[in-house]
This record gives structure tokens, sequence and C-alpha cells, in this order.
């Protein structure tokens, strides 16, 4: 299946959280793991439309690794794969 965002909208691939504390203690599958705040961008909409209906286009690109803010995107599931949707808004910084 093929998405693709629309607007200001960013298709993102969540990157896997640690499996283990930062004193190195180990977590197991079943331990409630904190939301990720960075992922690879899949996905993105084709940018924001002025009132004069101008598109201003977006400075993210698919393959970007990027942060973001922690509740701002939307969770979705496709195909048993999880994705977040955010909005160019939520997109904090992209990392090199």
């Amino acid at each position: 299946m093929n998405i693709k965002p629309l607007s200001n909208y960013i298709l993102i691939e969540p990157s896997k959280g640690e499996d283990k504390t930062i004193s190195g203690i180990l977590l197991p599958e079943t331990a409630e793991k904190e939301r990720p705040e960075q992922g690879r961008v899949i996905a993105v909409g084709p940018g924001r439309k002025t009132a004069s209906g101008k598109i201003l286009t977006l400075d993210i690109k698919p393959g970007d690794k990027v942060l973001f803010t922690k509740y701002g995107p939307s969770e979705i599931k496709v195909e048993n794969k999880e994705y977040l949707i955010a909005k160019e808004e939520d997109i904090l910084a992209i990392i090199e």
C-alpha cells in the first residue's frame, strides 16, 4: 500500500526504543516504553497552501532522520506496521 500525505503532513517510521536504561538495566519486551521522538521520513505532502493559493514546499524530504515532538504526531497502523503522521510544525530538527 502506498501512502501519500496531504498538505503539510509527513509520514514517519518511528525509531525503535532503547532496550536498556541509562544505568544498563535490560528491559523486557513487555515493559512499557516511552514513545519515540525520532524517526525516518517515509513520505511528505506537497506543502501548505497560502491564502493566495501558492504552495509552500516542505524543507523535509523522504529519507531524512528527524526529531519530533513527543505527543504531536498521530499514530496509524498500515499492514501491521506502525507509523506516525505529523504536521510540519511537529518536526523540531533534521538529524545529520
